[in-house]
């Protein structure tokens, strides 16, 4: 069951993830916006963190070709969250329809060209979407969690062999919605 206020409480950090996971700006690695998305209690900052000084090693230069040569020359990397388990069949048609869908419900208008599933898309979702009171949302977004849990746990993975910096940055947004999963009581 997602936690909608936990996950509300988290919008800035989900800001920062989007900007993060985006080809690399200079102003994306301004300390304030780091501070102003994760305090030290935020279930991600050390993970983010670690990212953050890490990053910090490297040129805008050094970090825009690191970028290119991780997530669009590495097919493990994709950020595009279905592609890990669907690739092109059927059912990812399906998944991305519904995310499409889910989006248009809660105001964001689709950037032409993009898939529903590109991380730095889904993340913005949640930064900008506006779901409380909407008496759908806890079902809405369950299967939007599953796309991130899944996706990113490929993906995970894959960065973590590579020894890329975005495995610290994916681990925190990984920790980050743990936090607002909470575990349904058995019933009885």
């Amino acid at each position: 069951m997602i936690d909608l206020e936990q996950l509300h409480k988290y919008k800035q950090s989900f800001g920062y993830f989007s900007l993060q996971l985006m080809y690399p700006e200079k102003l994306d690695f301004h300390p304030a916006f780091l501070e102003e998305a994760f305090d030290a209690a935020h279930p991600g900052y050390e993970h983010v963190h670690t990212y953050w000084m890490l990053m910090q090693n490297y040129s805008l230069e050094e970090i825009q070709e690191q970028y290119a040569a991780t997530f669009d020359f590495q097919k493990h990397c994709a950020l595009y969250m279905t592609y890990f388990k669907f690739e092109d069949a059927k059912e990812r048609g399906q998944i991305l329809a519904k995310t499409k869908l889910l989006y248009e419900m809660f105001g964001l208008e689709m950037p032409e060209g993009e898939l529903p599933d590109y991380l730095p898309l889904m993340c913005e979702f949640l930064y900008a979407a506006e779901w409380r009171g909407n008496p759908d949302a806890q079902e809405n977004f369950r299967m939007l969690m599953a796309i991130f849990e899944d996706g990113t746990y490929h993906l995970l993975q894959a960065l973590e062999r590579n020894e890329s910096p975005y495995f610290h940055l994916v681990k925190g947004l990984r920790e980050t919605i743990k936090a607002c999963v909470r575990q349904e009581a058995p019933r009885s």
